[in-house]
């Protein structure tokens, strides 16, 4: 028989948690490494996939505890705080002196003595946030995308290096890489189980996403914070928001990102105001330096087919790569059989893991990679072009409003109807 002891009142435990916090800060040796085992995180971007991302930050081995917290809106704060206590309710020590609001809160939140910085705001702010974390000496947690323009794919190459440079770990959501499943089927593929890869066809055909309605007392930049994921500067387009997942995946079997790309793509669904600048369907084909293809699509159209999924052919046979199967001529030769895990907490696991060893740990290159390839097949449907990666990689377009503030304009605005522009191909400049 074992008993429970009690669980501390709230009052009780901030008391005592702030009591170690204070302690914690000077145990920093000369190299920046903690002299104790607890881990003091830090949450930039308290959004739903914020809040889901602390949890499993919290859920990792070892002592962690949830610090500070930074948004762009105390109401996106105040309820992921209250999400991340339910479950983790003896972890969180964020009083209200460490919670931050603004665009400058993720400075007022990095400032501060913690060990790990997730950034899960929208993906536009991913390059500045990431190189502050870095100058400042963070260990990082960063969600996919890690951009959504060529300058910030650079930026976050060089943040990238110079993390290695501090032995900073570095962790991206693109969790497929660890996945049981996914990690052995790829590692079959590039093994040769169905010989050379032919092609790859991959899918993130949908409905669609929320939308916010405009509410009175709105400036533009509200507007368009509160609804960013219709909106480039802040999101990519959903080729780069969610597609990127399926594109990773190819590249990972590969080995390599896509030399040049073609596409098409439009709005023919969502054209109305509410729908911002983002198109609701792309279609790229990508050619690797072998030769290879990949056969990308993606749709946010309701009604139609819907799939999310990777798949490749070779000269010997078929995979299913998302349903972790590979097949021959007449029938499965194999399946995955392990016991479905989940990806998204394996992740942090071993992150937090790498932080506590001491082991190199930086997923922020090929994370980059694949963020590029996603841009890459926008820029292609955007413009109607042949475009090759370097030229692509080069573009000195951004997407950036000139500064972030609540008064400032973005660089695409609504017309006298409320509509926003879009890329027209064949006319928009992507370069």
């Amino acid at each position: 028989m074992s008993s429970t002891p009690p669980t501390p009142d709230r009052r009780t435990f901030l008391q005592g948690s702030s009591a170690v916090l204070a302690a914690g800060s000077l145990t920093r040796g000369a190299s920046g490494v903690r002299t104790d085992d607890l881990l003091r995180v830090a949450l930039i971007g308290c959004g739903g996939r914020g809040t889901g991302a602390a949890m499993q930050a919290l859920s990792t081995a070892g002592p962690v505890h949830l610090v500070a917290m930074a948004d762009a809106f105390r109401d996106r704060l105040d309820g992921a705080l209250a999400e991340i206590l339910k479950e983790h309710p003896t972890q969180v020590d964020v009083p209200e002196s460490r919670r931050f609001v603004g665009f400058d809160a993720y400075q007022k939140a990095i400032d501060l003595d913690v060990d790990v910085v997730i950034l899960t705001t929208p993906p536009g702010f991913r390059p500045l946030h990431f190189a502050y974390a870095v100058k400042k000496g963070r260990h990082v947690f960063m969600e996919k995308p890690v951009a959504v323009d060529a300058p910030g794919i650079r930026s976050v190459l060089a943040s990238a290096a110079e993390a290695k440079q501090k032995d900073l770990k570095v962790g991206v959501g693109l969790q497929r890489h660890h996945d049981p499943a996914y990690q052995e089927t790829v590692a079959r593929l590039r093994a040769g189980a169905i010989g050379k890869i032919l092609f790859y066809r991959c899918y993130w055909n949908s409905s669609g996403v929320w939308t916010h309605a405009r509410e009175a007392g709105w400036n533009e930049m509200t507007y368009q914070m509160r609804n960013w994921y219709y909106f480039n500067w802040l999101c990519g387009d959903h080729i780069v928001e969610q597609h990127i997942h399926n594109l990773d995946v190819c590249n990972w079997i590969q080995g390599a990102p896509p030399v040049s790309a073609q596409g098409q793509g439009g709005r023919m669904v969502r054209t109305g105001p509410d729908t911002g600048e983002i198109f609701d369907h792309h279609v790229v084909e990508f050619t690797y330096a072998d030769g290879t293809k990949m056969l990308s699509q993606c749709r946010h159209i309701g009604g139609c087919w819907d799939s999310v999924s990777e798949h490749a052919h070779g000269t010997l046979g078929y995979a299913d790569v998302s349903g972790g199967k590979i097949q021959s001529a007449g029938g499965w030769d194999w399946r995955h059989r392990g016991e479905a895990q989940d990806p998204y907490q394996l992740e942090h696991d071993a992150l937090f893991a790498a932080i506590r060893a001491g082991t190199p740990y930086n997923e922020a290159e090929y994370g980059a990679t694949s963020t590029m390839t996603a841009i890459f097949g926008r820029m292609a449907t955007y413009s109607g072009r042949v475009l090759g990666w370097d030229e692509a990689l080069a573009s000195n377009l951004s997407l950036a409003p000139e500064r972030y503030a609540w008064d400032a304009l973005p660089r695409v605005l609504p017309d006298a109807h409320g509509v926003y522009p879009h890329a027209i191909p064949g006319v928009t400049p992507v370069i």
